[in-house]
């Protein structure tokens, strides 16, 4: 029986309702049932009765609602404790421009209430350290996009998405509604300063497999990026769904692979605040709350 699973139920016991204990868990309402759902065959009794208007305790229920209580209790008190022994401890976390963004705000909610005695030092890299500080050993972990050079570096994705070609809105091929690479020949591509990543380099140029080194100007930051656009008509690749400036759009590329935004880390560094991190940052990806003692 998982703590986490106790801590789901309890919320249930107490807002008497599915839904409203989803939104205090922050997570959808299907998990949240089929862990309850699970928890009942565990244990092999119903604990709930549930009716259109919302669900009311068993016996049963009434009496794992208090054992639960303080269980989850006496948990937070060895964490608290154990935190309090180990002292103060920092992680630092790397970004890559808009990495963080998405749900930056969730997870940093769900990691202080887990790490309450931890500091957080954020440290925000340009496009020319896919790494975002990870393998200088400035930073613990990393939020970013690959494909980059991994040797030594664990990742785990927590989503994929379609990349597009910025154009500006007068550009002829604007209002096309997908297109290929092929069709980019002869345009002036952006590229990124000396000594980047090569496996980063070419992806986001292009170039991967062409093998071509493009000739354009250089830019370090995705504002760079789209007023070099706007500015002398470069090619430029971003993820889809992202906001852009007046007078530029972007048409999805049909034979490009997908950014993947991914959690990296160095993989001999394996430290209890990282792999909480990790694992806080797909539960709540993913839209489920994590056990707090885990």
């Amino acid at each position: 029986m998982e703590l986490r699973t106790l801590r789901y139920f309890v919320a249930v016991a107490e807002e008497l309702h599915f839904g409203r204990a989803a939104v205090r868990l922050r997570m959808t309402q299907p998990p949240l049932s089929r862990a309850i759902k699970q928890l009942e065959t565990h244990l092999g009794c119903v604990l709930l009765l549930r009716s259109p208007t919302g669900v009311a305790l068993t016996p049963a229920g009434v009496l794992l609602h208090e054992e639960a209580c303080a269980l989850l209790a006496q948990a937070d008190r060895i964490r608290e404790r154990v935190a309090e022994l180990a002292g103060p401890v920092t992680l630092t976390v790397g970004t890559l421009a808009d990495s963080a963004e998405a749900f930056g705000t969730r997870l940093a909610a769900a990691y202080r209430e887990h790490h309450p005695a931890a500091r957080i030092l954020i440290r925000e890299s340009d496009l020319t350290d896919p790494t975002a500080g990870l393998r200088a050993g400035l930073v613990d972990v990393a939020l970013t996009r690959a494909p980059f050079d991994d040797t030594g570096i664990a990742t785990r994705t927590l989503r994929s998405e379609r990349v597009g070609v910025v154009l500006r809105t007068d550009d002829l091929l604007a209002h096309r509604d997908g297109l290929r690479l092929a069709d980019l020949a002869g345009r002036r591509w952006f590229r990124f300063p000396d000594g980047t990543d090569p496996v980063w380099h070419a992806y986001w140029t292009g170039s991967a497999d062409s093998g071509r080194r493009r000739d354009g100007p250089v830019v370090r930051t995705a504002r760079e990026c789209l007023q070099s656009v706007l500015w002398n008509g470069t090619v430029g690749l971003m993820p889809l769904g992202h906001d852009l400036p007046e007078g530029l759009t972007v048409v999805p590329l049909t034979d490009m692979a997908p950014s993947r935004f991914v959690i990296a880390w160095r993989a001999a560094d394996t430290g209890p605040l990282i792999r909480s991190f990790v694992r806080i940052a797909e539960s709540v990806h993913h839209g489920i709350v994590p056990d707090r003692a885990g």
